[in-house]
């Protein structure tokens, strides 16, 4: 029902503008100065392309297939990112507001760039002499201590033809809730309450640079690399009470991690012949060493155990990719692009539980050393033409060849050949409207992870791993309309339809499950998100900006044979932000609400859902020049928030009757941050 009302409001809004607006905005390609921006006051190339309106910056490419598939919607000085870490937020957030010249929102399609639709920002900057900012906050939650060293600092700085960066982020992680979960029988009658407390405190410190060389002759080099340390701590500590409230037992959970990881990329590129010749590099790292300890047992000291499950994983990944690019006419260009990428995770695990005053022993978990490892290698070829005056053609055609190796008692090497490839148009019916299509064929990445068996102490959900797993395919058709509505704002509503095959879910593995490929499954997406300013209507200075995001998808259950949705599938996720900016004043104020429901996980013998009502409500106050810095009051968690888990087993399985529902709610409480923003 919310989601509708929001729907509507967005429709409604959007309407309305569209009734009232008769300017004649072209949204092919619309440019931005720092000037369109002077009421914000910003103090990064952030702040200015999240005030955009109608546009939304995409994630990292983090996680996509190598950089074929990159889809990230922000260029810098007509570059892409050459990093898979580094989000288009963070390589923004290093670029002061001063060196910005303009910001350009283009549509990808008439970008010579394969795999881009949509709207693109490329964000023209120029770094003169030394410049930089810095960010710090300080946090207050319940029942946690303060966070004093929560730091951001980037500097940038030129000299002649080379210009660098420097970045540094200190970010304290910190959680905590609390609450009362109920055991029911089958029945529904209450067989258990546990006291639960849950703490989360970790630490995440990252520092980076690039350097950009940009000589007379036309070439143009890129460095960058980054390392990060995360270090993390959760214990969850119950008390278990029988039904008439007489303690029973306690147990503890206790997990720690203590991961870096590490990546340098770069880029190269120049003339060669007619067109230009470019080289990209990354190398990725990570190791990432877990432990994770249960133990407890009842009140009079009986029934004592103790469980430990120990695993360090290490991950790299490597890719070298060339593009040749070559403008045939005004209206014409061709890109040839090959890409060579191994992948590969490493990964050893022991597990021992103790019972009574014993001590540890080790426990047989079946193939706890695995090595996978993947080859791979593409080829594309893609072209752009302009059709006529109002439509823009770009298509892409090419295909893969892997090779996926894991050794260890079920070890096997296997190779595919696959098809990859796109079509899409841009169509500029009128000057303030652009309709984007995109047909694709594309291949998921796989998750490693997914090869590798694991315990889960805490919930007992144990993962089995499969060597046999295969990445996903699919099949998307997607269209997608921007509207310009002038002073009134912008907005984009897109539809997409996904035809997946070998999709990744849950399925029986021998006598345990795991992580395995089902034929098929469908889904469909519907998208808004846009900008409505109240300018027009008297309120100077007030805008909303507002996301929403609805799926339905379709599989058929692997154990039951019935239709659901994809396991952990989002259903629904919106997002509205109002702000005012005070005119006249320095002052600025405003409120968020967002709210979003996730698909329940389906395992073979049970089925868990998290919940998070009602929706997450933040508000602010900020004011713009306190003595030169720009100070922010943030008050979280405006609704009361609760987290909500419930997880329905059945015995033996989901195709037998309910043994028992474990149903929890957790309340987390209030969040006060204070955050200074300045530049040097």
């Amino acid at each position: 029902m919310k989601s509708t009302l929001v729907l509507g409001l967005a429709l409604g809004l959007t309407g309305y503008a569209m009734a009232q607006d008769t300017s004649d905005t072209s949204t092919e390609t619309q440019s931005f100065v720092p000037a369109d921006f002077e009421q914000f006051a910003p103090r990064t190339a952030l702040d200015m392309v999240e005030r955009i309106p109608g546009f939304r910056i995409s994630g990292n490419n983090d996680g996509e297939r190598g950089f074929g598939q990159a889809s990230q919607n922000v260029l810098i000085n007509g570059q892409r990112i050459s990093s898979k870490s580094t989000s288009a937020r963070d390589a923004l957030n290093r670029i002061s507001a001063s060196n910005v010249i303009r910001i350009d929102v283009l549509e990808g399609a008439t970008l010579d760039i394969a795999g881009l639709s949509g709207q693109v920002v490329n964000v023209i900057s120029k770094t003169t002499g030394v410049s930089g900012t810095w960010t710090y906050r300080h946090r207050y939650r319940e029942n946690l201590p303060p966070v004093y060293d929560w730091i951001e600092l980037s500097a940038n700085g030129e000299n002649g033809n080379l210009s660098w960066t420097l970045g540094l982020e200190s970010e304290p992680g910190r959680g905590a809730s609390a609450g009362l979960e109920r055991i029911t029988d089958g029945t529904g009658e209450l067989t258990e309450l546990r006291d639960e407390d849950f703490t989360f405190i970790g630490t995440f410190v990252k520092t980076s640079g690039s350097l950009a060389w940009t000589p007379a002759n036309g070439h143009i080099a890129n460095l960058n690399a980054e390392y990060t340390i995360i270090e993390s701590n959760e214990r969850e500590a119950s008390i278990r009470f029988s039904p008439d409230r007489e303690e029973i037992a306690r147990t503890i959970f206790q997990f720690a991690e203590d991961e870096w990881n590490s990546e340098v990329g770069g880029d190269y590129e120049f003339d060669l012949g007619p067109g230009r010749l470019k080289f990209i590099g990354l190398q990725r790292n990570e190791h990432s060493p877990t432990i994770s300890r249960f133990y407890g047992g009842r009140i009079d000291g009986s029934d004592f155990s103790e469980e430990v499950f120990e695993r360090t994983v290490d991950e790299s990944e490597s890719i070298l990719r060339t593009e040749y690019t070559l403008n045939t006419s005004e209206t014409t260009d061709w890109q040839v692009s090959l890409e060579g990428a191994f992948n590969s995770l490493e990964s050893d695990a022991k597990l021992f539980e103790a019972t009574g005053t014993g001590p540890l022993v080790p426990v047989d978990i079946g193939d706890p050393d695995i090595t996978v490892e993947e080859r791979r290698a593409e080829a594309f070829i893609t072209h752009g033409r302009q059709l006529t005056p109002k439509i823009r053609l770009q298509a892409s055609l090419g295909g893969e060849v892997s090779e996926l190796m894991s050794d260890g008692e079920n070890g096997q090497t296997r190779t595919f050949t696959r098809p990859k490839g796109s079509i899409s148009t841009t169509w500029t019916p009128r000057d303030n409207l652009t309709i984007n299509t995109t047909l694709e064929r594309e291949v998921g990445q796989l998750n490693f992870f997914d090869f590798v068996s694991s315990v889960d102490l805490n919930q007992g959900d144990d993962q089995t791993g499969n060597v046999d797993i295969v990445p996903e395919q699919s099949w998307s058709l997607e269209v997608e309309a921007e509207r310009d509505y002038g002073d009134w704002g912008a907005a984009t509503f897109s539809v997409r339809g996904e035809a997946l095959e070998d999709i990744v879910d849950q399925v029986p593995i021998g006598t345990g499950e795991g992580p395995g490929n089902l034929d098929s499954a469908t889904r469909i997406r519907f998208e808004v998100e846009g900008t409505f300013k109240f300018d027009k209507l008297g309120w100077k200075g007030a805008r909303i900006e507002y996301e929403g995001d609805w799926r339905k998808s379709w599989v058929d259950d692997p154990l039951t044979g019935d239709t659901r949705r994809i396991n952990d599938d989002l259903i629904y996720v919106y997002e509205l932000e109002f702000r005012h900016d005070i005119p006249g004043t320095d002052w600025a104020w405003g409120l968020n609400y967002e709210e979003y429901q996730e698909a329940p996980t389906f395992r073979i013998n049970s089925q868990r859902r998290f919940e998070n009502q009602p929706g997450f409500m933040w508000g602010f106050i900020e004011h713009k020049d306190v003595f030169g810095m720009t100070a922010s009051v943030f008050l979280a968690n405006l609704t009361d928030q609760d987290d909500q888990f419930t997880r329905v087993i059945y015995s033996p399985d989901r195709l037998g009757p309910i043994d028992r529902v474990e149903d929890r709610t957790r309340n987390f409480g209030h969040i006060l941050t204070l955050r200074l923003r300045g530049n040097f």
